[in-house]
C-alpha cells in the first residue's frame, strides 16, 4: 500500500476511536402515574427554576475520567407536573415570582435538587444499580417568604439482569427513584408541621 494513502486511512480511524471513548449520555425517561388522593382547596403556582430544568449528573470512573452524563431535569419537570395537579384545586406553572402574584395564588411551590447519587454494580460489587436523590421542598407564600422548607429523599433500584444495557438500568433505577418521590411528597405533604399550620389557616 502507498505509504500516503496508510497515513489518510488511519487518521479518520483514530478519530473514530477516540470519538467512542467519550462520555455516555443517559437521557432519563418515564411515565409518572397521577396519584389517587383527595385534592387539597388551594390554589398553587409551581415554579422550576433553571437549576432543576437543566439537572444533570456526571458520573466518573476510578480513574477520574467522565463516564456516564446523566441529564433528569426533564424528567422531573414531568413528574412534578403530574402530581401537583392531582395534589391540589388549582395549579398554575409560572416562570417568575411576579407571574404568581398577579394570578392571585395562595402559594407558590419551588422544588429543587440538593443531590443525586449513582451506585454501578461494577464499583459496589452488588448486583443491582442504585440511584438516590435529594431533594429541597419549598412552599412560599405569594410574596416569596417561606411557609415550610424541607428535605425528601428518593431511591431505586434494579437488578442488572434486568436489563441489556447499563444505560437501561440507571434509567430504570432512576425513574423508581423518581416514583418513589411522587409517592412519598403527595401521602406526606400535608404532615410537614409548618405546611398543616398554613392549610389550617386557609
Amino acid at each position: 500500500m502507498n505509504k500516503h494513502l496508510s497515513k489518510i486511512v488511519l487518521v479518520p480511524m483514530i478519530v473514530l476511536f477516540l470519538g467512542n471513548c467519550g462520555v455516555n449520555n443517559v437521557v432519563i425517561e418515564g411515565q409518572f402515574p397521577t396519584p389517587n388522593i383527595s385534592k387539597m382547596p388551594v390554589y398553587v403556582a409551581v415554579i422550576y427554576d433553571q437549576a432543576l430544568r437543566d439537572f444533570s449528573y456526571l458520573e466518573y470512573t476510578e480513574t477520574g475520567s467522565e463516564e456516564f452524563n446523566i441529564q433528569s431535569g426533564a424528567s422531573h419537570v414531568e413528574l412534578f407536573n403530574s402530581i401537583t395537579p392531582a395534589m391540589f384545586e388549582q395549579v398554575i406553572f409560572v416562570d417568575t415570582l411576579e407571574e404568581a402574584q398577579i394570578a392571585g395564588v395562595d402559594a407558590i411551590f419551588a422544588p429543587a435538587i440538593e443531590e443525586f447519587q449513582l451506585a454501578l454494580p461494577a464499583k459496589t460489587k452488588l448486583d443491582v444499580y442504585e440511584v438516590w436523590i435529594k431533594y429541597n421542598m419549598r412552599l412560599l407564600t405569594a410574596q416569596g417568604d417561606y411557609i415550610a422548607d424541607w428535605v425528601l429523599t428518593s431511591y431505586g433500584k434494579t437488578p442488572t439482569e434486568s436489563f441489556q444495557t447499563v444505560e437501561g438500568a440507571i434509567n430504570d433505577a432512576a425513574v423508581i427513584a423518581l416514583r418513589d418521590l411522587a409517592s412519598s411528597f403527595s401521602l406526606s405533604f400535608s404532615d410537614v408541621p409548618e405546611v398543616r399550620d398554613w392549610l389550617d389557616q386557609q
